[in-house]
């Protein structure tokens, strides 16, 4: 079972910047596609970011790109997804997902999620 635990939301102004994590559990976390999701206040989830298991392709969503990069540690069994510039419009609870397939995980449909960590942009 993979487990995955996602931290560093926070509060932070607009033009700001913070770094999320999402730690995996288990042996098998170079196995898997990686994407960050938010769902911000009375919005449906949408995709954010993915990497796939090596790390070496990278996909975003329009809203974010150039300003938000994901990266992977699979030493550390760790995703990231760093956010620079940020919007009030960024406000949401951000979500990480896993799914042996890259194409799963990009549409929503990945295999394991985590609880969330919300990020609050002040104006």
């Amino acid at each position: 079972q993979v487990q995955l635990v996602e931290s560093g939301g926070g509060l932070v102004q607009a033009g700001g910047s913070l770094r999320l994590s999402c730690a995996t559990s288990g042996r098998t976390f170079r196995s898997y596609a990686m994407a960050w999701f938010r769902q911000g206040p009375g919005k449906e989830r949408e995709f954010v970011a993915a990497v796939d298991w090596s790390g070496g392709s990278t996909y975003y969503a329009d809203s974010v790109k150039g300003r938000f990069t994901i990266s992977r540690d699979n030493a550390k069994n760790t995703v990231y997804l760093q956010m620079n510039s940020l919007k009030p419009e960024d406000t949401a609870v951000y979500y990480c997902a896993a799914d042996r397939l890259l194409n799963r995980v990009v549409q929503g449909m990945g295999e394991h999620w985590g609880q969330g960590t919300q990020v609050t942009v002040s104006s």
